[in-house]
């Protein structure tokens, strides 16, 4: 059998964890580091698969890269063999398509297995197109490969059509080594742009404006090498989050930047939790009787998309009624039907999720569909009655590090299996 998660709810989550380095803004750094012939060394990276998977294909291209500790990554890539970048593993995360961007600044060509991911639904790639175009390069898709050549990149005024935080940090790393200025309006502005760009300005980028509608990007004639420390993650600290609230227990989340939580912790203290903010660290204390309340996803500040399941979930055993609105990814309410699996009462109708509150659900075999899914489905198991196994984890493991383990610490009954004999014996046990 496939690994799967064993959880026996019941239990309040209570103690410390530690939240890791942002796999979002680790992702588009770690291409980044393409840019420069120099040593780049990358701290606070989280070891999750996607990031892994991204390292590997930097070595398969024929960068240098040495893991100087487990969360500390060396990466020199004065040497390319090639620059195209196809494997089985790189077809399945989508962040793959920032070497189109890194290689193409630096090399003005690029050949890339296109991308895969989680399926949640459509994430076009025509604003990466667009921008690329526009910056004069020629861009074609053909046989499972994103192709983009230059004779020279140079700067200009894009307007994206959608907010976009992929065609935004693609295009910062293919406009830094452009001629001249570019100037991207409509931009993200979520916590891991501002975080790549910081990290290129650190390099000797010319980045202005990250984190606002425009940024402006001054091109220079070469990067140089840089240490560099990633942001936490805003969506680990969030599932955390809620991981107090939904199971009624007391979690305190260090390593972490409150600002980035802000959304997060407005509607946990609508729906009756408690939340305490320190300078680095967050304290969540679960309220016995929570209410249900309305949720919208949006580009940040607003509702993280990521966390929508999560508070799904929360909603799911608070009293009265809730909506969720999804209005980033139209197949993000694949969970939903999980959750039935527990008892819980959800309709979907196009992108609306009503939720009426149950004071239990109830353990079931389920599936993880995507990786935020899956991590929503975690903390449903651990607050349900008896026994909950979680198959399809390969998900979870793309953008958690040591997920059941940090669980385990607060309290958590839940165990990692990979055989029906360890299911069982926990069946057994608990």
């Amino acid at each position: 059998m496939n690994e799967v998660f064993v959880m026996k709810g019941g239990n309040p989550l209570r103690g410390e964890v530690v939240i890791s380095g942002a796999k979002n803004a680790a992702l588009g750094i770690v291409a980044g580091a393409l840019l420069t012939d120099e040593e780049v060394i990358i701290e606070n990276l989280p070891d999750v698969r996607d990031i892994n998977v991204m390292l590997e294909a930097l070595k398969a291209i024929g960068a240098k890269v040495h893991r100087i500790e487990s969360h500390v990554v060396s990466i020199q890539a004065d040497q390319l063999s090639m620059k195209s970048v196809d494997d089985d593993a790189i077809r399945r995360i989508r962040a793959s398509y920032y070497f189109i961007g890194a290689l193409l600044g630096k090399y003005h060509q690029a050949k890339v297995a296109l991308p895969g991911g989680c399926a949640i639904g459509e994430r076009p790639i025509d604003q990466h197109i667009k921008g690329f175009t526009a910056l004069g390069a020629e861009v074609e898709i053909s046989e499972g490969y994103f192709v983009a050549k230059a004779e020279e990149l140079v700067g200009q005024h894009i307007y994206l059509d959608v907010v976009s935080v992929g065609a935004t940090i693609n295009l910062m790393l293919a406009a830094v080594l452009a001629d001249g200025q570019t100037i991207i309006e409509n931009v993200a502005k979520e916590p891991h742009i501002v975080d790549v760009a910081n990290f290129l300005n650190s390099m000797g980028a010319n980045i202005r404006g990250a984190g606002t509608d425009t940024i402006r990007i001054r091109g220079v004639e070469r990067l140089h090498g840089t240490t560099y420390g990633v942001i936490p993650d805003q969506i680990e600290a969030g599932t955390f989050m809620c991981a107090a609230a939904v199971t009624r227990g007391n979690i305190l989340i260090k390593n972490i930047i409150p600002k980035h939580m802000e959304s997060i912790a407005a509607k946990l203290r609508d729906m009756g939790n408690t939340v305490y903010e320190g300078d680095e660290e967050i304290q969540v204390i679960g309220g016995e009787k929570q209410r249900g309340t309305k949720i919208k996803t949006l580009p940040y500040p607003g509702f993280p998309t990521d966390m929508q399941p999560q508070i799904a979930v929360t909603l799911a055993l608070s009293e009265g009624k809730s909506t969720v609105t999804e209005s980033i990814f139209e197949n993000r309410f694949l969970y939903v039907e999980e959750l039935k699996k527990m008892g819980a009462d959800i309709t979907v109708e196009d992108r609306v999720a009503t939720i009426l509150g149950k004071e239990k659900l109830q353990g079931a075999t389920l599936h993880a569909l995507d990786l935020r899914a899956g991590a929503a489905l975690v903390l449903a198991g651990l607050a349900a009655e008896g026994i909950t196994v979680l198959e399809d984890i390969g998900y979870i493991r793309r953008g958690y590090e040591f997920f059941e383990k940090k669980l385990m610490n607060l309290g958590a009954k839940i165990i990692l299996a990979k055989t029906e004999e360890e299911v069982e014996a926990f069946r057994r046990e608990a």
